[in-house]
């Protein structure tokens, strides 16, 4: 039987616009088991954003329950939460948010900073370690304006996983790279899902999603698919395909 992850019940968000309410998500209904690659899509406004932060513990919901690794999120203090994203939950965003005048090793051991409970030597281990499963482990001592935008996103999957993260949440993860590099960040994410981690991507390009597994569709704040993937793209073929780049 497949463990679940992430319940969602009757989940709702409403924002106050001035005199206006917005109804972010709508009493969305989701459950998501360990070890899943889910892409979420929808256009902008969908609810597709809303539903990541509220996974994320980034915000709380209006109404609703939401049960994280067996805990109840909702009835959480501000402190318990950032606890939780500290050592359950990677982010990876579109626009990387590396430290400029940081290293690629100190921007990934960053959140290892947090805890109290490892010395010098088992940061340095747990940061390569993360480097060398995205494959940056030879740039661990660049600066992110030495490197690309691939290796910088390389490196905040890495920063991301450093804790051993349950979950994996990317929201538009490819949005500023070029196509090649695109894929090479999804063949990230397909190997960090074979190993286990759960990858919950927000993107609004179909041809990224085609990486996961599962597709759900979002629009005006209600989920209106759930579907399986049956023609789920392999991003390590897909980059052999590609033409070579010219110098």
């Amino acid at each position: 039987m497949p463990e679940t992850l992430i319940k969602i019940e009757n989940l709702s968000k409403v924002y106050q616009m001035g005199e206006t309410e917005v109804h972010a998500l709508r009493n969305v209904d989701l459950t998501i088991n360990k070890g899943e690659f889910v892409a979420v899509m929808g256009a902008s406004g969908s609810g597709k954003t809303t539903l990541m932060n509220l996974i994320g513990c980034l915000d709380k919901p209006s109404d609703g329950v939401y049960i994280l690794d067996n805990i109840d999120i909702h009835s959480l203090d501000d402190d318990t939460l950032s606890d939780i994203r500290n050592e359950k939950i990677g982010f990876v965003f579109q626009s990387f948010y590396l430290l400029p005048r940081t290293t690629a090793f100190e921007n990934v051991e960053l959140p290892l900073l947090y805890s109290t409970k490892l010395n010098a030597h088992q940061r340095k281990d747990k940061v390569m370690k993360a480097l060398e499963t995205v494959k940056i482990n030879d740039r661990a001592d660049h600066f992110p304006n030495q490197l690309s935008g691939g290796q910088q996103q390389r490196v905040a999957i890495a920063r991301a996983i450093v804790n051993h993260a349950v979950i994996m949440l990317a929201d538009e993860p490819t949005g500023n790279l070029d196509s090649r590099t695109s894929i090479e960040v999804m063949a990230v994410f397909q190997e960090l899902h074979r190993n286990g981690i759960t990858v919950i991507l927000v993107t609004h390009e179909k041809d990224i999603a085609e990486y996961a597994k599962r597709l759900i569709v979002f629009k005006d704040g209600r989920i209106i698919s759930d579907t399986t993937n049956k023609n789920q793209r392999n991003a390590a073929e897909d980059l052999k395909n590609l033409p070579e780049e010219e110098d």
